[in-house]
């Protein structure tokens, strides 16, 4: 008799289950979506892991290397070294060796880190102040610089590398340029150039007229290359234009490949390591903010302290003998002995000039003749006690011996 009820209720319940089972799966619908994570930690650490892997696919030989040390065993022919990274602090020891290993036969690449200043006569870049190039922003060259005084044949030797370079080849089209903001590499046999998003707010300026090729936009010149002995050197004003993001646009990666072919790469980050300090406080900053508050606690431990050791006493129980004992003592350990026995000299010296005027004007022996007159005390009480302090810290007993000679000395003026 109670079988049945239970039955209909757990039916109802399993048709309720169901009916709202086929709503809710009527409801659902199907989608993809795309989960991006950004870039690969590689990728992030690598500015120019694109153009490496793009080199490899060419069958090109490629290398990375942190640091000039690199020049100790690459040999020069048949190589390029493309220094794609700061050289802010490269030392002219070390931009000598790269020309010198560019002279023998090497291919150097580099990019134009610093502004040319015409009031020092130099950038401050050691390797393009070295080969004569200069850098110049865009916006520079548009003014009307023929009034400006000093330097005009310098001035008229640039302008007439611009227009050189505006009409370097016969087969560039004559019509107007439709990319005037891009970069563009004319070749032989090549009815159309190869372009490159260079930055055209700089130019390359070839002081020294030993630029073989170029590369440049409407207003400006971004690439130059030059002999340089036996090897081969190219400047460029940014190489951004090979970073990951920026390798694929127009013919950036094919620039990069045209420029090393036939040669082994060497990619240069970074002309110069950090210092210890430097990669401590990139890595390990709250490390280092511990060890400077333990530096501070140990010299606050060990540090020395001003005043007596020991807790001040009761004032109420405080003699004049006590006070007197303490002020010497901390006199003592503060100033030294010899600035004490200096102001007991000094002080003798003050009135004897008090007593005999002139005094500090006599020779040291008329001195001591004048304060034995003075006291009536024997010369070898006066040498005793006027005499030149040593140099070597006083025992106990000859420091109490001196002063006892000094007070006996003052209190007889």
């Amino acid at each position: 008799m109670n079988l049945r009820p239970r039955f209909l209720i757990g039916a109802g319940l399993f048709l309720l289950l169901g009916l709202a089972a086929i709503y809710i799966a009527g409801r659902l619908q199907p989608y993809q979506d795309t989960v991006e994570h950004g870039p690969a930690p590689e990728v992030l650490g690598n500015p120019y892991l694109a153009a490496e892997h793009f080199l490899r696919k060419q069958g090109l030989q490629v290398t990375r290397a942190d640091g000039l040390d690199v020049l100790d065993g690459l040999p020069s022919a048949g190589h390029s070294l493309l220094l794609l990274g700061s050289r802010s602090r490269m030392t002219p020891r070390q931009a000598d060796r790269l020309l010198e290993w560019a002279n023998k036969g090497g291919h150097l690449l580099f990019i134009a880190e610093r502004l040319y200043e015409e009031e020092d006569g130099k950038s401050g870049d050691l390797l393009a102040d070295r080969l004569g190039v200069q850098q110049y922003e865009t916006k520079d060259l548009n003014e009307d610089k023929s009034t400006e005084p000093g330097e005009p044949e310098e001035r008229e030797a640039e302008a007439q590398a611009m227009d050189a370079a505006a009409t370097q080849d016969e087969q560039a089209p004559a019509e107007e340029d439709p990319f005037p903001e891009l970069t563009k590499l004319y070749l032989e046999n090549e009815q159309a150039p190869a372009y490159a998003n260079f930055d055209p707010d700089f130019h390359l300026y070839d002081s020294q007229n030993r630029a073989h090729a170029w590369a440049n936009s409407a207003k400006a010149t971004h690439m130059l290359q030059l002999n340089h002995g036996d090897g081969l050197i190219t400047v460029l004003t940014d190489g951004w234009i090979w970073q990951n993001r920026d390798i694929i646009e127009y013919d950036n990666a094919w620039l990069l490949w045209y420029l090393t072919q036939d040669s082994a790469v060497t990619l240069l980050y970074r002309a110069e390591r950090d210092s210890l300090g430097t990669l401590l406080g990139q890595n390990f900053p709250e490390a280092l903010v511990a060890l400077v508050l333990l530096i501070v606690l140990v010299l606050w431990h060990v540090g020395q302290r001003q005043g007596p050791l020991m807790a001040p006493a009761n004032r109420a129980r405080r003699q004049l003998e006590e006070h007197l004992r303490g002020s010497a003592d901390f006199l003592l350990r503060r100033s030294g002995q010899a600035s004490l026995l200096q102001g007991l000299q000094r002080d003798i010296q003050r009135r004897a000039r008090h007593r005999h005027p002139g005094f500090e004007r006599l020779p040291v022996a008329e001195q001591w003749q004048v304060l034995g007159r003075l006291t009536r005390l024997p010369p070898s009480a006066i040498s005793q006690a006027m005499r030149p302090l040593p140099k070597q810290r006083l025992n106990a007993n000859d420091f109490i011996r001196q002063v006892a000679h000094l007070q006996t000395l003052r209190n007889a003026l």
